[in-house]
């Protein structure tokens, strides 16, 4: 019998029976739907390895049609501490809806990696949340086909340093403002960082805090959440 070994993200875990579970997992090569045999027992030695918050690794062996079998499973990390803030948790949930509900029309291999970093951005709590919600929404927004524009308006333009633009919802991008533009170029350039720069990185960024709110509007109106 032929199986795969291979990291995974618990997406979701529904009941099965008197003690199975059916599984949907996200792996760096797309989701996967498998039968956790007798997981709900006390002694499973599956249990422990498909917890929610974690990235695992698993084995799956062949099933029935496109159900395959978990095999083998361990946890390689446990982002524990997400569980201990309400609204980290929650916005974990929000990440696993989301990618779950995209995925099935786009299934792109980079939701894994996506999902990855939110979990390891709730985790620390000296990262802000709206940091780890607006670095989620950009690649969100990119990978379902609207990659937010922040080299040109929407006028195809390139955009300058010294005018300022708003955000335009209905066209999904920035537009040269006449008048009071709330869309600085400082506002342009920690848009930049945060899509194309992982969350540590980020973080090390300093001085640019009070601009998280303003770009944390843009970025969720640019994923159309």
């Amino acid at each position: 019998m032929n199986s795969l070994r291979t990291p995974a993200i618990v997406l979701r875990r529904t009941n099965y029976g008197e003690a199975d579970r059916i599984l949907q997992l996200l792996t760096p090569t797309g989701k996967r739907s498998v039968m956790a045999k007798g997981v709900r027992r006390e002694k499973s030695r599956l249990a422990g390895g498909i917890e929610l918050f974690a990235i695992c690794d698993v084995v799956i062996g062949e099933g029935k049609g496109d159900l395959g079998i978990l095999t083998s499973a361990r946890l390689v990390y446990f982002y524990r501490h997400i569980m201990e803030d309400y609204d980290r948790m929650q916005f974990a949930y929000e990440s696993i809806k989301l990618i779950t509900k995209v995925s099935e029309m786009i299934d792109e291999p980079e939701w894994f990696d996506v999902l990855g970093e939110v979990y390891k951005g709730l985790d620390n709590f000296s990262v802000p949340l709206q940091l780890v919600q607006t670095w989620f929404y950009l690649r969100y927004a990119a990978l379902t086909g609207y990659e937010l524009n922040l080299r040109r308006d929407d006028a195809g333009n390139p955009l300058q340093s010294d005018k300022t633009y708003a955000y335009d919802a209905v066209e999904r991008g920035l537009r040269l403002a006449d008048q009071g533009g709330d869309v600085t170029a400082d506002h342009i350039k920690y848009l930049r960082v945060i899509n194309t720069k992982n969350i540590v990185t980020i973080l090390q960024i300093g001085g640019a805090e009070h601009l998280l709110p303003d770009i944390w509007l843009i970025a969720r109106q640019q994923a159309a959440i």
